[in-house]
């Protein structure tokens, strides 16, 4: 795409009549294929093929889940306003991170890349097109964008920087083509740490040239030292007149202190004592999370808070054990350190696990059931929400009102926090878990539903459907109060990972 003219604007010379047209303010996201005309250049029918899969595959189901609408798309990009800010950024996010798991099988001059640029802006909307200097300037911050990278302007940035648990680096204000004003422009970094990596990654390659450097310097003058040491032991040892007899050659004190001493003939017939093998290291046991046993029973599943939620039904779950706690940055690694799961996490052992998608966590239940022979799996929606409950049938299980202690969420009485606070810090349901509500985002079993009609009362997991989104349970230490409750869902993409969602697991009889 690249070129403006994709899509038609308020600059073209022939602008679109706006009497009496509709005008709202939107998130716009400008989408377009990097290198497109090579690709076409390389294999026309095998790109177009691949574009349209991907849009109907990933863009366009992107688009609706985050309650967008997506206005147009061209040869080789598209275009899509949002009511939300937010969604609009997360929207541009997991189309990013999805693309990443399909090129990661391509060679990388064949993969099919998107810059992505995010602008909130006053457009005049018609039914198959949008029109404004909103418009306009997604579409120059798209072009200054790098493959696979999201940008975002300031307007979008002053919207979302307290909402979207990312990170975010400044570019600074840039000059735009046919744009009056300078535009603030920010990059996306879906991990929020990596922004402080990416600050200091300069700094850093500085650091290790200088460290190279000191390093070569040293080596030269111990270099030096040790050949002047050599040669005045050498003069030590040359004799200043010859001996009448046949000297038997002497070894330098060099040689001397290399050479090997040779068994006299007496201990060469004594056969030497056979050393030790060392003993073999034995295999850390796996560290389990620690369970707690639910007698299972009946209870009302869901709420009419939200049409998520609804309708209330009736579901018996069946005796199963659950996570005391959500699984730990301790256990996640012992899990990577054994290569079963995709990543080192970093952070307080005793932290909950953060940053994983739902094959993440699936990997880790896999790593359990294979290293301990016991069934380990994620909890269903249902077996979450009765052991969140903890047999109460109240908004939260300690009550209907807020109270102080009892969970971590943003707005729970305590101070905000950059990051989750360790497992165990609140306190427990009436069944002696913790954490079953703030916290971190809880993945399980089900498969992604806007509501429960048709869902099973069996206590088991939801599988049919489309499973590119699962549930999540619980609500984050980012998330407001109301997230908190038992009955709080949501669903989010399969196979990306972000900052606030954890997990714990749950173990059949």
């Amino acid at each position: 795409m690249g070129e403006i003219r994709n899509f038609r604007s308020g600059n073209q010379n022939e602008p679109p009549p706006h009497g009496g047209m509709p005008r709202r303010l939107a998130a716009i996201i400008v989408g377009d294929i990097a290198s497109y005309s090579r690709l076409m250049q390389a294999d026309e029918e095998g790109t177009h093929v691949r574009v349209k899969r991907i849009e109907r595959d990933l863009i366009e189901p992107s688009i609706v889940e985050h309650h967008g609408s997506l206005v147009k798309t061209t040869g080789d990009g598209f275009i899509a306003i949002f009511d939300s800010p937010v969604e609009a950024v997360r929207c541009s996010i997991v189309i990013q991170q999805n693309l990443i798991g399909r090129n990661a099988s391509i060679p990388k001059d064949s993969r099919i890349e998107y810059r992505i640029g995010v602008n909130l802006g006053d457009v005049i909307v018609e039914p198959d097109d949008v029109y404004g200097d909103g418009v306009n300037i997604a579409t120059r911050i798209e072009g200054i964008a790098e493959p696979g990278q999201v940008y975002i302007s300031g307007a979008i940035y002053e919207q979302i920087k307290h909402k979207v648990v990312c990170g975010y680096e400044s570019l600074g204000d840039r000059k735009v083509k046919n744009i009056t004003d300078p535009v603030r422009v920010y990059r996306v970094l879906p991990d929020a740490d990596a922004v402080g990596r990416t600050r200091g990654r300069r700094e850093n390659t500085l650091i290790f040239l200088l460290g190279i450097t000191l390093l070569v310097i040293a080596t030269g003058v111990l270099w030096y030292l040790l050949a002047q040491t050599g040669r005045v032991g050498e003069q030590v040892a040359t004799p200043t007149a010859a001996p009448a007899a046949s000297p038997i050659p002497q070894p330098s004190p060099r040689e001397a202190a290399t050479q090997t001493p040779q068994p006299s003939p007496s201990m060469a017939s004594v056969p030497p004592s056979p050393t030790p093998a060392p003993s073999q290291p034995t295999a850390a046991p796996v560290r389990e999370p620690e369970m707690i046993a639910i007698r299972g029973g009946s209870f009302a599943m869901g709420s009419n808070d939200d049409p998520t939620e609804r309708p209330v039904h009736q579901v018996t779950v069946k005796p199963f054990s659950i996570g005391k706690y959500p699984v730990t940055v301790q256990e996640w690694n012992e899990c990577a350190a054994a290569k079963a799961c995709g990543f080192t996490a970093i952070g307080k052992d005793d932290a909950p696990i953060t940053n994983v998608s739902w094959a993440d966590a699936q990997q880790y239940a896999a790593f359990l059931v294979q290293t301990t022979k016991k069934p380990y799996r994620l909890p269903s929606e249902a077996e979450w929400e009765y052991a969140a409950r903890g047999g109460t049938s109240t908004k939260y299980w300690w009550g209907d009102k807020a109270q102080q202690g009892m969970a971590g969420c943003k707005d729970c009485g305590d101070a905000a926090a950059e990051q989750p606070a360790k497992v165990g810090s609140f306190k427990p349901n009436p069944f002696g878990l913790y954490d079953m509500g703030g916290g971190v985002d809880q993945w399980v079993e089900d498969c992604w539903h806007k509501t429960y009609q048709g869902g099973p009362n069996d206590g088991s997991a939801w599988s049919g459907g489309d499973c590119s989104s699962h549930v999540l349970r619980s609500g984050s230490w980012k998330n407001d109060l109301r997230y908190v409750r038992p009955s709080n869902r949501d669903g989010y993409d399969t196979n990306v990972r972000y900052p606030t969602h954890g997990f714990r697991v749950a173990l059949s009889p």
